[in-house]
């Protein structure tokens, strides 16, 4: 059976944690809306960054944006989409971004499965999914970002070549997250030894959400799948 997306079901839980401090609420109000992508079909996505980017990459449940930093220090050239629903989340990022003056950067705010059909075919050079909302219970796996769909939107997106990263320390999602994979007609799995997904990505820095985990002795995945050619 194909997985549907149900527009009044979230792959996210909550949107909002403890009270925002005046400072944050104020970059919500104020800093979100010049860096949100807008409402619509998008022709040009390079055009909406306010600086010259090379390439585009998304990243998507940036969560504390510890990983997303990162990328965008060692990578001004490139132009990065973060996407995050969690207003605490989004209220620290944007702090960090204009505490340190980072400008290769726009965000969304909302459902990423609602995005991805309004961004050109072939305009994201990597997708990044680190430590998505595992729904652990049966009846709610059908919440999992990871899906025939997401997976076919994600492809659709990726130019031809471009790569696609999953990490994860729940083994189920991760397994749930390969068989899609496999099955997809997008997407080759390029890991080839245990090595290869038991090891974290290149210039990887560790979440505050990872660590939690290794500590709690879970043991992460990083799974890497390139967008076939053709």
């Amino acid at each position: 059976m194909t997985e549907q997306h149900d527009k009044d079901r979230a792959f996210f839980g909550r949107r909002k944690g403890k009270g925002l401090r005046q400072g944050q609420a104020g970059r919500i109000a104020e800093a979100l809306p010049a860096l949100r992508l807008p409402e619509g079909p998008i022709q040009d996505l390079k055009a909406l960054f306010p600086v010259p980017v090379e390439a585009i990459r998304l990243e998507i449940g940036f969560g504390g944006g510890e990983h997303l930093l990162a990328r965008m220090r060692e990578s001004p050239r490139i132009g990065f989409i973060g996407i995050e629903p969690f207003v605490n989340g989004m209220a620290k990022f944007l702090a960090a971004i204009e505490g340190e003056g980072l400008r290769n950067i726009r965000l969304w705010d909302g459902d990423a499965a609602l995005l991805l059909p309004q961004l050109p075919e072939g305009s994201i050079d990597a997708v990044d999914l680190l430590y998505p909302d595992p729904w652990p219970k049966r009846r709610q796996r059908k919440r999992r970002f990871v899906s025939e769909r997401t997976l076919a939107l994600l492809g659709r997106v990726l130019r031809p070549g471009g790569r696609f990263r999953f990490a994860s320390d729940i083994d189920d999602y991760v397994g749930w997250t390969l068989a899609r994979l496999l099955a997809s007609p997008d997407f080759d799995w390029v890991d080839e030894t245990a090595d290869d997904w038991r090891r974290p990505y290149p210039g990887w820095v560790r979440t505050r959400y990872e660590a939690k985990a290794v500590k709690a002795g879970r043991v992460p995945s990083y799974l890497t799948a390139r967008r076939r050619a053709s």
